[in-house]
């Protein structure tokens, strides 16, 4: 496969490359081709029934209500410890990724001191490189989130790099456009490398397609490329119509089959709800979550804001496939009691009616 400066080149795409030769070509750029979860319902289920089982394993979901952001972000990993460090294995680096939907208001941003709280955790049981890296959506860019949101100090405070995920390299995945075709999209290569442990450093927001938005769609939505010229994070949502069938939902559940965080953690201390990702009004929560099952932690959150999680499309498709924990009978939250954490945050107006949130 033709590379220029680490990109695949839209010519040898379009060719129609066969999936073995896929798999192979990724694998000799150090990339994962393919999601471990699910791999054993694909090669178990083939030729005698449904080609995905749901997730059986228990998910344990940390919940911390308390004074200080820091502080409970900190201890919901430190509840899970063991846990966490065993499923980091081998991985060489550590990526906290951090969601800038935008760079200017703070409220839609993933607070500086969310990630201290993890680099507390880390960097004393952690010896390889730790990375915090965004992929902002706005003309901005990244590194004005980091000079806005107070992130620069982070380099001197834990020795760790900031990076602009939007200047690094990419290849091409595909997802649905606005006539159902399959339409190319660059993805970047650091969401796909088996060699990084993917931390989502997410924020508790309402959202106007998707409910909320929380440490799945941190990821997803952040993998896709914004070099400035173009943000193929749209080409992700196509309809715009404020709809339980909006691609956007399909595209997020196609792309959870290669992309998905080794663990997530969502930061509640002060939410968002309304007219979110960007234009909501403040919540004092209070809460911070974490989990390494990130469907369950995004189930158990949603739930949290006061929201039925099924009604969030991609949510039972995830479930279906085996990506992760979906029955609350196997969701072992610990901490805070949940009965302690109950909210009932308001909608994005926009989809108040077309997804029954009235």
């Amino acid at each position: 496969m033709a590379q220029r400066g680490g990109q695949v080149q839209r010519r040898d795409v379009l060719r129609g490359i066969g999936g073995g030769a896929l798999a192979a070509a990724l694998g000799s750029m150090g990339l994962r081709p393919g999601r471990v979860v699910g791999q054993e319902q694909r090669e178990a289920g083939a030729g005698k029934g449904p080609l995905y089982t749901p997730c059986t394993k228990p998910a344990k979901v940390t919940l911390i209500k308390g004074n200080d952001r820091r502080e409970i972000v900190f201890a919901t990993l430190k509840n899970i410890e063991d846990e966490v460090m065993a499923s980091i294995g081998r991985k060489k680096r550590i990526l906290v990724k951090p969601n800038f939907v935008s760079t200017t208001r703070p409220l839609a941003a993933s607070h500086v001191d969310e990630v201290r709280g993890i680099l507390d955790f880390f960097k004393p049981r952690f010896q390889g490189e730790i990375v915090i890296g965004e992929s902002a959506a706005g003309r901005g860019g990244t590194f004005e989130g980091y000079q806005n949101f107070g992130y620069l100090p982070l380099e001197k405070e834990y020795g760790v790099k900031l990076v602009d995920l939007n200047a690094q390299p990419w290849v091409y995945r595909y997802v649905f456009g606005k006539d159902h075709n399959p339409i190319p999209i660059r993805i970047i290569s650091t969401f796909l490398d088996r060699d990084t442990y993917i931390v989502s450093a997410a924020k508790m927001k309402t959202h106007d397609r998707a409910i909320t938005t929380l440490a799945l769609k941190n990821v997803l939505i952040g993998a896709p490329l914004n070099d400035g010229k173009r943000n193929d994070k749209g080409l992700t949502h196509q309809a715009y119509n404020f709809t339980p069938k909006e691609t956007l939902h399909f595209n997020m559940f196609h792309l959870a089959q290669e992309i998905w965080p080794d663990l997530g953690i969502i930061d509640g201390f002060e939410a968002m709800e309304g007219n979110g990702p960007v234009s909501g009004t403040p919540v004092d929560a209070k809460v911070a979550l974490a989990s390494l099952d990130s469907l369950a932690l995004d189930i158990v959150a949603t739930k949290i804001m006061g929201f039925d999680p099924m009604k969030v499309p991609y949510v039972q498709p995830m479930i279906d496939a085996g990506m992760g924990q979906g029955d609350p009978a196997k969701m072992q939250v610990v901490g805070t009691p949940v009965e302690q954490c109950q909210f009932k945050f308001k909608a994005n107006e926009k989809i108040v009616e077309a997804f029954g949130l009235g």
